[in-house]
């Protein structure tokens, strides 16, 4: 958590009406929706002027959330959403800790500016570029972190259903439906406050994991199809062509959570999921992994990434096939270590 007088001074700050706007990083997932959303309805209970800027679009799945359809979208809106940053009096930063994981376009504009930041995260290795920095690995979800943030300053009574239904969906999310390691006794007393504000967790759920669209199915088996064991290094790896993309409708979104399937399988301890990109000409990765084998480590070293200890994401710029190749002569080579 963030000093006391620290603390006291954003109190202190937010006690009369500023402009605030939240970014969240590119590709927003449940948790940087869900923190950016829950802190923009509390701020908006303070009488500020709140936006939430997000780089590119949200997924569809996340479509339904209270008041994301008034999200700035950066890459749409460049020159209205670059106005916003520089009248703002304060800058919230939530669910990332380096301003390039808002994509080259917008990481450049925000380098520029002169308005203090607020960090709010729960990623390795921040970097130093805010005035208050609320960093902490110990932490599932930025989610979380958002409602101890609000307890803090002592406005718990401030967080209404919008707030809580926000807060409650990135927890759910990022904590795989609670059955991540850290997931804590503190994360389930949070989310029964959050229930006690009126959210109705049966409805989230379904709208999140049980809203899924026939295309989305479809291309969940085809990635299943994909699906290769690597027992010898205990591992596993799914991938996705663009043209697979292509041949099932892929909508922003659709391949949420596919990697995990990776991972439930006996005896395998880390898994990747490749997805080809052709628009943007990378491969986009994400890893999961069990017990001690660090994948926030591995992707930082090969795969120009980062994230947590059992979940991290990377790209690469070689083609999908030599990006496979990679992973597997890396493997390798860490299993003779």
């Amino acid at each position: 958590m963030l000093q006391d007088k620290e603390l006291k001074a954003l109190k202190e700050s937010l006690s009369t009406p500023k402009k605030i706007t939240i970014v969240s990083h590119r590709n927003p997932d449940g948790d940087a929706i869900g923190s950016s959303l829950g802190l923009l309805h509390f701020l908006n209970k303070l009488n500020h002027k709140v936006h939430f800027i997000s780089p590119n679009e949200y997924p569809d799945f996340l479509a339904w959330m209270p008041d994301v359809d008034k999200t700035i979208i950066f890459e749409k809106d460049t020159e209205f959403a670059t106005t916003i940053l520089k009248e703002s009096d304060f800058i919230f930063t939530l669910d990332f800790n380096a301003l390039h994981r808002t994509g080259e376009l917008m990481e450049k504009t925000l380098q520029t500016l002169t308005v203090p930041m607020i960090m709010i995260d729960h990623h390795q290795a921040p970097d130093p570029y805010p005035l208050y920095t609320f960093s902490d690995t110990n932490y599932g979800s930025t989610c979380e972190m958002i409602y101890d943030f609000i307890n803090a300053l002592d406005f718990n009574n401030l967080i209404d259903i919008n707030s809580a239904r926000s807060l409650y969906t990135g927890i759910v999310t990022d904590s795989g439906s609670f059955r991540f390691p850290k997931t804590t006794a503190k994360t389930h007393i949070c989310v029964a406050d959050l229930i006690s504000k009126g959210v109705n967790n049966s409805e989230i759920h379904n709208l999140l994991f049980d809203n899924a669209s026939y295309s989305r199915l479809q291309l969940l088996g085809k990635a299943l199809q994909n699906l290769t064991l690597l027992t010898d290094f205990k591992a596993s790896y799914i991938f996705l062509s663009q043209d697979d993309l292509d041949n099932y409708n892929y909508k922003k979104g659709d391949t949420e959570g596919i990697v995990n399937y990776g991972l439930n399988i006996k005896g395998i301890n880390i898994t990747a999921i490749f997805i080809e990109n052709k628009e943007e000409g990378i491969i986009k990765i994400s890893f999961r992994s069990q017990g001690n084998v660090d994948v926030n480590q591995f992707a930082r070293k090969y795969f120009n990434g980062g994230g947590h200890i059992n979940a991290a994401g990377g790209k690469s710029f070689l083609s999908l096939e030599e990006t496979i190749k990679q992973f597997i002569a890396i493997l390798a080579e860490e299993n003779k270590k």
